[in-house]
């Protein structure tokens, strides 16, 4: 059996008592919100925290509010559950909805927090595993070793984002709010994410985020998220196909995005599909068109629990579904 590690938990009680906590600690502390992840990290090894600091009692980050003129705010701690189920999320917001509701099971969706998803740890099979094991292959670049043992000539790490609600967030347009000694400041999601599974976010050690704000749906917008994984529940994405799109009154399309996650360290953004939508109709065949080129431009890697052909041609099957459900209203 697993177990955590020896830690000391201490609860902040405000934001500013959990940032004096953690200048305090600094390198020795990590946080946690519902801790579906982090602590199934701990006992395998792959944190160890002198002190761990608990956010869960901070009310002001569990809030969800709507906007016509301004949008969506999203507290970090609010729950999945309460993301899925929030009537203005699922109402202006439906991939986002969606996303929420993919994670894991019930319990882990009440325990789990949008900030926590949204900071997921990137995810392979040569990281996820259990101390000993990472030790009898000599670790990897991600923790204690020298080598991507995905891709050994690597630079970087090629472990993958997991997080369902990062793609959505990116393809809304979504900004984070992050919170540490040096004041607050706005990260949009498409440059909070680096391409680098040691290396994945921008967020700093020092800082705590604190907000998600997605702005006022274009006129006419739709959107969809589709995610491949081995069983219907529970599992982390194998891949991840986010798409948002926009249509004037005659149907036109005038955005489109399309995002692919579980590729990448990061979500991926394939703008060449969204060129082939805009200014048309979304009739059949320009989507397939779309779909064909998000199968060209994702590459994923041997890091997940599934063939890379497999999850490569499933790229196609996810990319039309999505694209069949946004344009289905103007058939």
């Amino acid at each position: 059996m697993l177990r955590l590690p020896a830690f000391d938990f201490q609860p902040a009680r405000s934001l500013e008592h959990a940032l004096a906590l953690l200048a305090e600690h600094g390198n020795d502390a990590l946080l946690v919100a519902g801790g579906t992840d982090l602590y199934a990290n701990m006992k395998l090894g792959l944190f160890t925290p002198r002190v761990v600091i608990g956010l869960r009692s901070i009310a002001a980050l569990r809030r969800i509010s709507f906007d016509p003129e301004q949008g969506l705010r999203i507290g970090a701690l609010c729950s999945l559950d309460s993301v899925a189920r929030d009537p203005a999320v699922a109402l202006h917001y439906p991939a986002l909805a969606r996303a929420a509701t993919m994670v894991g099971t019930p319990e882990i969706r009440n325990m789990g927090t949008i900030g926590g998803n949204l900071c997921l740890e990137t995810r392979c099979n040569y990281y996820n595993q259990s101390a000993e094991w990472r030790k009898a292959l000599g670790y990897c670049l991600k923790r204690d070793g020298d080598i991507c043992r995905v891709a050994v000539h690597s630079p970087t790490c090629k472990a993958i984002n997991a997080s369902d609600t990062a793609p959505v967030m990116q393809a809304y347009d979504a900004a984070i709010s992050l919170v540490g000694p040096l004041g607050e400041r706005s990260v949009a999601v498409r440059d909070f994410y680096r391409n680098d599974g040691a290396h994945a976010s921008v967020r700093r050690s020092d800082e705590i985020l604190t907000e998600i704000a997605l702005p006022v749906p274009a006129s006419g917008a739709r959107s969809s998220y589709r995610k491949l994984r081995l069983r219907n529940a529970f599992d982390f994405p194998l891949l991840g196909v986010a798409v948002a799109v926009a249509t004037d009154a005659a149907g036109t399309c005038t955005q489109a995005r399309l995002l692919l996650n579980a590729v990448g360290s990061a979500p991926i953004e394939v703008e060449s599909a969204g060129q082939i939508l805009l200014g048309s109709h979304l009739a059949a065949a320009t989507l397939a068109d779309a779909a064909e080129e998000v199968f060209r431009a994702g590459k994923p890697l041997e890091n997940a629990n599934a063939s890379l052909l497999y999850r490569k041609r499933m790229l196609r099957v996810l990319a039309r579904r999505a694209l069949d459900e946004v344009a289905s209203p103007l058939r």
